[in-house]
């Protein structure tokens, strides 16, 4: 494997000065480090307190599909998609299905983002109602993107450690809490982890299927292939890495918090987290992970919204949703402005019909099916196809694909009636478009570089 600049035929490509370090830190930023806490009360609340495995159910799933996904990430260095990976490796109409599938994960991460935020708003500010706080924030998410504002990395990494400063006094402020207010016996320590009275494999596994909402975005590191040291060694390590780190500090932050605040009755569930740091800590720590949290969520939701108009485009390119429309960018941003605006009205119009748990559930109804398609890739390609055989290739594709299977099973009958509707709706216009399919879907064409050898 060449370790030189990459370059194509048009000029000069990109460097590859990325190492392992840099890669992980980079995914940790993507996630955020306080991932779990916006999620916590409708955890808490389906899983009837059992946050903590929820966590680590999830990890253990994401693990395999990281995996999975740093192997893809070196057959498709150029385009770290579940939607191109299966519309390659499989068929162009699962990877049809796949993309359509992924259409409720990016449309959904940015109008999730502006329900928690209006509700956070509302917590400084409770005079103004949520309406407003919804349709202010719609507008500005949908305004930045239009203009092609995006986030620094530098930026990004600022946010982070600001975010891991919070977490570190969240987690002194409990600790000290717990100090003063110790758990009466062992019973109570582990509780967070398993409670005789309230446990059941449904509501745990129903909590588990929106825990995975903590590791969203740990496949955005596939996309730096081309930037990489040994990318067939470092893609794979640092998706791997990125969970598993993700996972043990959400374990902390959740388990510290369900030692404070034991039931799942909360002033407001969606701001839940908030409501716990001001018992641990006292009203300035309430205002302070209100604050840093609405912050982190603005550019998560923006970046969001940017992104399911950037998948809204490539479908669009690949004539898999009408080209007109969802493949013009304009000439002067480079945005595709189109799909910007249309996500935004998608974001507007779901701040008022969707519930923050809903709408985390209806994201992780793509996502999961997205997760499925990669480790499905994964197996085909490397176990199916290649000619050097492995146990890892046929165990970890696999365990990935049911792990996720059964938390997609495990998700909401609102949320897979309202998915389920969507992918029926799917099927019909590519039905439509084929020809009943007849005819074939076309791709724009990409080229597989190929480091394995």
């Amino acid at each position: 494997m060449s370790n030189s600049q990459t370059s194509s035929d048009s000029g000069p490509g990109l460097k590859r000065v990325l190492g392992l370090s840099s890669l992980v830190l980079y995914g940790i930023i993507l996630i955020q480090p306080t991932a779990p806490m916006p999620l916590f009360g409708a955890a808490a609340n389906m899983a009837k307190g059992h946050v903590v495995t929820t966590i680590i159910i999830g990890m253990i799933g994401m693990l395999f599909t990281a995996i999975s996904y740093g192997r893809m990430a070196n057959i498709y260095p150029n385009a770290g998609s579940a939607y191109t990976y299966v519309s390659r490796e499989i068929h162009p109409a699962l990877g049809y299905f796949i993309g359509w599938g992924m259409i409720f994960d990016y449309v959904m991460n940015p109008i999730i983002c502006v329900i928690w935020i209006s509700k956070a708003s509302m917590n400084l500010i409770p005079e103004i109602p949520f309406p407003v706080y919804a349709v202010t924030f719609s507008l500005l998410f949908t305004a930045m993107n239009l203009r092609g504002i995006e986030a620094s990395s530098r930026t990004n990494a600022v946010i982070a450690a600001g975010l891991g400063v919070v977490i570190l006094l969240f987690l002194g402020a409990a600790s000290r809490y717990l100090f003063l207010n110790p758990p009466n016996g062992i019973a109570e320590w582990t509780r967070p982890f398993y409670d005789p009275k309230t446990f059941s494999f449904s509501s745990v596994s129903a909590g588990a299927s929106l825990a995975v909402l903590t590791y969203i975005g740990f496949d955005g590191i596939s996309t730096l292939s081309e930037e990489v040291h040994n990318p067939r060694r470092n893609i794979l390590l640092a998706s791997v890495l990125v969970c598993l780190i993700t996972g043990t500090l959400a374990s902390i932050q959740v388990y510290a918090a369900q030692l404070v605040w034991p039931g799942t009755s909360f002033p407001d569930q969606d701001t839940a987290f908030c409501y716990i740091a001001g018992k641990a800590g006292g009203q300035w720590l309430f205002h302070l992970v209100n604050f840093s949290l609405l912050i982190a969520t603005i550019g998560s939701g923006s970046g969001a919204h940017l992104g399911a108009g950037r998948l809204l485009y490539g479908m669009g390119r690949d004539h898999a949703i009408p080209n007109k429309f969802f493949s013009f960018v304009n000439p002067k941003t480079r945005i595709p402005s189109n799909n910007i605006i249309l996500v935004g009205v998608l974001v507007l119009g779901g701040s008022f019909l969707l519930t923050y748990p809903l709408g985390a559930q209806l994201l992780n109804f793509g996502a999961l099916i997205a997760f499925m398609g990669v480790n499905a890739s994964s197996f085909v390609h490397y176990f199916i196809r290649n000619e050097k055989k492995t146990f890892g290739h046929l165990i970890v594709p696999l365990l990935g694909f049911f792990i996720c299977l059964y938390l997609w099973f495990s998700l909401g009958i609102k949320a897979k009636i309202v998915g389920l509707s969507w992918l029926t709706i799917g099927v019909l216009y590519g039905a439509y478009k084929t020809s009943w399919f007849r005819k074939p879907l076309q791709f724009v064409t990409i080229d597989k570089n190929n480091h394995e050898s």
